[in-house]
């Protein structure tokens, strides 16, 4: 009976042992991520950014824990992106335009008026043309693009005294555009002068009135408050922009195949969440403006689109003609 006791004793004892060794060994296991974007917390971006670290440590039974940091709070997109390499982040949130700094060809969709709607680019993301581009930038740097995110149609807003109607209107605006290269070719066909400005610092530039406009899609003039220091917001629909999520190839090397799927399948679905409630406030914000007070203006986009290809083109821009010919061809 002694025996038996003390067998039973060290069997409990080998049990309790080895639980708190696989506990440990869980906690030794687990891989914290760091998730960086330069947008607020009310926004979707953000929203979905939080749901999918969630989600990952879900499906991967904890194994690895995502902190989202959000509003710059890292650093600015540029310097985001430069932290992928430099393995200060993990995973970011990013215009395509700032990945063109690395790998040039995959800004083309920052060519004015390429993208009709918002449901030409969603096309454009389920492309050959996409995944060929995608891939490029992939080998370019090291880095690897999980998914795209529907961001909004880019509109003018402008001060009081200079709203914009017609493309004659742009020449000599002061306006704001991000720090990246691809958003010249707009503003700068039209005569106006460009000033690229960090995104956390837009409002007070705005405010003080170093410069008299910016442009970027009408959620995120209401996430900005950008509405209440432009009075005017001209629906010139210029850029149907999107955001990146990419993966540090630092990350994705050491990813098994199966975790691989688990955070390419994750992100997607996070960002088909996103676009689709961008796409909805999208169509009601233009009368929200107009019950603030502020002068929503339709323009002729056409008119816009053809004095902006009067000016420039494609390749003018470092584009290649045969990506933007493809991705106008999508139907």
């Amino acid at each position: 009976m002694t025996s038996k006791r003390f067998a039973l004793r060290t069997l409990a004892a080998c049990a309790i042992a080895a639980g708190a060794l696989g506990a440990f060994g869980l906690a030794q296991a687990q891989t914290k991520l760091k998730w960086a974007h330069v947008y607020e917390t009310s926004e979707p971006f953000h929203k979905y950014s939080v749901w999918a670290a969630e989600e990952i440590k879900k499906r991967t039974n904890g194994k690895y824990d995502i902190q989202v940091f959000p509003a710059s709070s890292l650093g600015k997109e540029s310097d985001i992106n430069q932290g992928l390499t430099l393995g200060t982040v993990d995973i970011i949130l990013t215009g395509a335009s700032f990945a063109g700094n690395t790998y040039k060809p995959l800004a083309v969709t920052y060519f004015p008026f390429i993208f009709r709607d918002s449901e030409h680019l969603l096309k454009y993301a389920q492309s050959d043309v996409f995944k060929e581009l995608a891939k490029g930038y992939d080998e370019k740097s090291g880095n690897h693009i999980t998914a795209l995110n529907y961001y909004g149609a880019r509109h003018v807003t402008s001060s009081a005294a200079k709203p914009v109607s017609k493309p004659e209107d742009m020449k000599g605006l002061k306006i704001r555009v991000p720090d990246a290269p691809a958003y010249l070719a707009f503003p700068k066909s039209l005569g106006a002068n460009a000033t690229p400005i960090a995104f956390a610092e837009v409002y007070l530039a705005l405010q003080s009135g170093t410069v008299d406009a910016q442009e970027n899609p009408l959620p995120t003039i209401e996430a900005k408050k950008f509405y209440e220091v432009q009075k005017n917001i001209s629906l010139t629909g210029h850029i149907v922009d999107s955001l990146l999520t990419v993966t540090s190839g630092q990350l994705w090397g050491k990813l098994s195949a199966d975790e691989k799927k688990i955070f390419s399948e994750v992100m997607q679905e996070a960002a088909e969440k996103t676009g689709r409630e961008i796409i909805a406030s999208e169509i009601r914000l233009a009368d929200e403006f107009k019950k603030k007070g502020n002068n929503v203006i339709t323009v002729d986009k056409n008119a816009f689109r053809e004095a902006v290809l009067k000016a420039t083109k494609p390749t003018d821009q470092g584009y290649r003609q045969q990506d933007y010919d493809r991705i106008l061809a999508i139907k």
